[in-house]
């Protein structure tokens, strides 16, 4: 039995680094390089396509375990968290597994006996998209993880509280999402000439980053914009299949023609110029916790639209523009272009709430803190830390 007493942390459930999918991978990489700055030891796994078996390599000072599978479908997903589970259990570390969709397979770190905490995402099994033996699927692993778990990671109180209804408070520590400071001294991370290229100008369009699934409201939102002749644009990001998906093509027959689909954008600095210079962000998000595209729009201080629910008002504070039905979502459209100074008030408002909660700096350091309370039963393997290392958690009754 394992005892996990090193200054060593092992990062699953993602493709991997450095960052070229989703929330959870940029989020692997920060955490990485930063335990790795503060002295720590980190593993990553990392998806490869192929047939090579498991690889070794160095990146940015991290430990980089690389897992060959032969596809990308569901199947093959099980049995890359399976070969990454099964090497994980023969060394000597903290796990940080991310996300619970294979959750059964923390059996084996229970058996094993490493600690492992798990980031528990958000209710996946409530999505729409999912067919009834997909959430069931989620539902199960859902529970299977936490009570498998030595401890639950919530990014949004709605999420701990949800978890509580599963295993007990004192499991499950909440910590948020982080996001990059776009503007004021940053502000050539906002360079205005790629927007040039859609033949947008600043101020001139609103922007939406979803995933185009009927849960992320992007239907509603679309037939909200084209009600009415706005004199702007509305740029809608995402990977749209308008040849074979009944719900694409819902949305582009409702769409206006002042609505554009650029297709999904991946390079960050062109992302947050799109978000920086638009005249707001609109998130349709329904389900989930603390969404990452939202925390990276109050990132730029972009003025927000949002869906009703309490996810959404938790992250921008109640502070924001809200809507429940498609008329809602016209109405606080056109008030956001007539009100110039309600938009600068939304901005600044928007940039104070990032500040105060979801900047990297607080993120990691909860997360690093989180670890380092981890070690406190074999303080005699941990070398004395940096006052700055040691701030406190933010659990789930606060």
């Amino acid at each position: 039995m394992f005892m996990n007493t090193k200054k060593h942390v092992a990062i699953l459930g993602t493709r991997g680094v450095p960052a070229c999918h989703g929330g959870f991978e940029t989020f692997a990489e920060r955490f990485a390089l930063y335990l790795v700055e503060h002295g720590w030891d980190v593993t990553v796994y990392c998806q490869k396509e192929g047939s090579s078996g498991i690889e070794e390599r160095k990146w940015c000072g991290v430990n980089l375990i690389d897992v060959y599978v032969s596809g990308d479908t569901p199947f093959h997903t099980i049995s890359y968290d399976y070969k990454c589970v099964k090497h994980a259990t023969k060394q000597d570390f903290f796990i940080l597994n991310l996300g619970y969709n294979t959750g059964f397979l923390n059996a084996f770190f229970r058996l094993s006996g490493h600690h492992t905490s798990i980031n528990m995402d958000g209710l996946e099994w409530k999505r729409d998209k999912w067919p009834w033996p997909v959430k069931i699927w989620f539902y199960l692993n859902e529970i299977l993880a936490c009570k498998l778990g030595n401890d639950l990671i919530a990014d949004h109180p709605e999420i701990a509280r949800h978890l509580a209804t599963r295993v007990s408070k004192s499991k499950i520590t909440t910590i948020a999402y982080g996001a990059d400071d776009i503007g004021g001294n940053n502000l050539l991370d906002a360079d205005n000439a790629f927007i040039e290229t859609l033949n947008l100008e600043p101020n001139s369009y609103f922007v939406v980053i979803a995933r185009p699934v009927s849960e992320n409201s992007i239907y509603e939102i679309v037939a909200a914009f084209s009600k009415e002749k706005r004199g702007k644009k509305l740029v809608v990001l995402g990977v749209f299949d308008f040849d074979n998906s009944p719900y694409h093509n819902k949305i582009r027959a409702i769409a206006s023609d002042e609505v554009i689909f650029p297709g999904a954008i991946y390079e960050q600095g062109n992302v947050a110029a799109l978000r920086y210079h638009s005249i707001g962000y609109i998130h349709g998000h329904r389900v989930g916790g603390t969404n990452p595209s939202l925390v990276e729009s109050l990132g730029t201080g972009s003025a927000v639209i949002a869906h009703d629910n309490a996810f959404n008002r938790w992250v921008t504070n109640d502070e924001m523009l809200y809507f429940s039905t498609i008329d809602e979502c016209s109405n606080k459209i056109q008030e956001l272009i007539d009100n110039k100074p309600l938009r600068e008030e939304l901005r600044v408002v928007s940039k104070e709430r990032f500040k105060s909660e979801f900047t990297w700096d607080k993120v990691l350091s909860e997360y690093l803190s989180h670890f380092q309370a981890l070690l406190v039963p074999h303080a005699e393997n941990l070398p004395v830390v940096n006052e700055q290392d040691s701030l406190p958690n933010v659990n789930a009754e606060s």
